[in-house]
C-alpha cells in the first residue's frame, strides 16, 4: 500500500469515528442548545478566563450549540437570562447560582417546561437540579486550613492570632469551606493555642467590601496578626493589599483558593501562603458530558456521588482539590491552567528557585 492510500485510509477512519461518535449529538443540537448561566466576572476572574472557554470547547468538541452567559452579579439580570434561554429553546441549563432562592427560582420554571437543570460548582439548595458537578469543597476548606496551620508550624508559632475572612454567606459553597478549615483550626482555637479575633462574612464575595472587612479586623487585632484564613483569593489578595500598607505582608500567613496568575504570584513572592487548585477544566468538561447526556435522553454514568440539597439528593461528580505552596506551582503551570510566562513575568529568580 502506498503512504498515499496509507495516509486516506486513515483519514477515512478517522472520520467515520468522529461520525459515529458525535451523531447522537449532531442529532440533539441540530434544534436545540444547552443554556450556562455563569455568576459574575469580578468574585473570581475564573468565570471568564477559565470557566467560558473550557465549557465552550467542551461543546464545540461534541458539535453541540451553547448560549454562555454571565449575570455579572445581578440576581434579576440572572433570572431574565435564564427567561430567554428558556424561551429560546434551551433543552438543558447549566447554572453557577447567586444565591440559592433565586436559583431555585429559575430551576422550578425550567422543570415547570420539562428543562432539567445542572448545578455547576455551586449548589442550590432545596433546589431541582438533575446533576452537581463540583469539587468536594468542605474537603477545599481543609486544604486551606492544614496549608495555614503549616504556615504557622514553619514559623515555629505554637500560639496564633488569626481571623476568618469568609466567602458570601449567600452562597453554599463559602459554608462548606469555612466548615472544612474550621474542622482543621477548631481543636488549636478551643485549646487556646490559637486565638480567632474576628470571623466575618463578606457579601457576594466583593473584594472591595472583603478589603474593608479585613482593614477593620486588622484594627481590631490592634495590628497584631499571625494568619488571615480567607476563603478565595480574591478575598486573600484583598487582605494583601491592606497588609501591605501596614508593612505587614509576608509576614502573616494568608489562605487562597483558585490557583489565579494573581494568586499563584503571591503565593511565589509569600504574600499568600497557600491556595487551591481546583481543575476547572475536568469540571467544565464534567458538566458538559451530563448536559450532552440530558440532551440525548440517556443516562450518566459518570455521576457516582450523590449530595443532599435539602429536598433531594442530587446525582453527582466530585472532583478532588490539590493544596498549592511554594513547593508545587509548577503543578498547576504544567498541568495547563497557568501559563509560566503569565506567572514567572518580573519573577523569574523566584520561579527559577521554585522549579519553573
Amino acid at each position: 500500500m502506498t503512504k498515499r492510500r496509507i495516509a486516506i485510509t486513515a483519514v477515512i477512519a478517522a472520520v467515520a469515528i468522529v461520525l459515529t461518535g458525535c451523531s447522537k449529538s449532531e442529532k440533539a443540537a441540530a434544534d436545540s442548545f444547552v443554556g450556562v448561566i455563569l455568576p459574575d466576572a469580578a468574585s473570581s476572574n475564573r468565570w471568564e478566563t477559565a470557566d467560558r472557554g473550557f465549557l465552550q470547547a467542551a461543546f464545540d468538541a461534541a458539535g453541540v450549540k451553547v448560549d454562555i452567559q454571565n449575570a455579572n452579579g445581578d440576581k434579576a439580570a440572572f433570572q431574565t437570562i435564564a427567561d430567554q434561554m428558556l424561551s429560546a429553546g434551551a433543552k438543558v441549563l447549566i447554572m453557577v447560582n447567586l444565591d440559592s432562592d433565586s436559583a431555585k427560582a429559575v430551576q422550578d420554571k425550567a422543570s415547570a417546561q420539562g428543562v432539567p437543570t445542572i448545578d455547576y460548582d455551586r449548589l442550590t439548595l432545596n433546589g431541582s437540579a438533575s446533576y452537581y458537578v463540583s469539587f468536594d469543597n468542605e474537603a477545599v476548606g481543609k486544604l486551606q486550613g492544614e496549608g495555614i496551620k503549616a504556615c504557622l508550624d514553619a514559623a515555629g508559632k505554637k500560639t496564633a492570632r488569626i481571623v476568618y475572612l469568609n466567602g458570601s454567606p449567600t452562597d453554599n459553597n463559602a459554608t462548606l469551606f469555612k466548615a472544612g478549615y474550621d474542622s482543621v483550626l477548631r481543636p488549636l482555637i478551643d485549646s487556646k493555642a490559637y486565638t480567632l479575633v474576628d470571623d466575618q462574612a463578606v457579601p457576594d464575595w466583593d473584594n472591595a467590601k472583603g478589603g474593608v472587612i479585613f482593614e477593620q479586623q486588622l484594627s481590631k487585632a490592634g495590628g497584631k496578626l499571625d494568619a488571615v484564613v480567607s476563603a478565595n483569593e480574591g478575598l486573600g489578595l484583598a487582605a494583601v493589599a491592606v497588609l501591605k500598607k501596614n508593612k505587614l505582608n509576608g509576614k502573616v500567613c494568608v489562605s487562597g483558593q483558585d490557583a489565579t496568575v494573581d494568586g499563584l504570584r503571591a503565593i511565589l513572592t509569600g504574600d499568600l501562603s497557600n491556595t487551591v487548585y481546583k481543575a476547572i477544566k475536568a469540571e467544565a468538561e464534567g458538566a458538559a458530558t451530563l448536559a450532552i447526556a440530558l440532551l440525548n435522553g440517556e443516562d450518566a454514568t459518570t455521576a457516582t456521588g450523590s449530595v443532599n440539597n435539602g429536598a433531594i439528593d442530587v446525582p453527582s461528580v466530585l472532583l478532588v482539590p490539590v493544596g498549592i505552596t511554594k513547593a508545587n506551582v509548577k503543578d498547576v503551570i504544567a498541568d495547563g491552567f497557568a501559563a509560566k510566562d503569565d506567572v514567572c513575568k518580573g519573577l523569574e529568580d523566584l520561579c527559577a528557585a521554585n522549579g519553573i
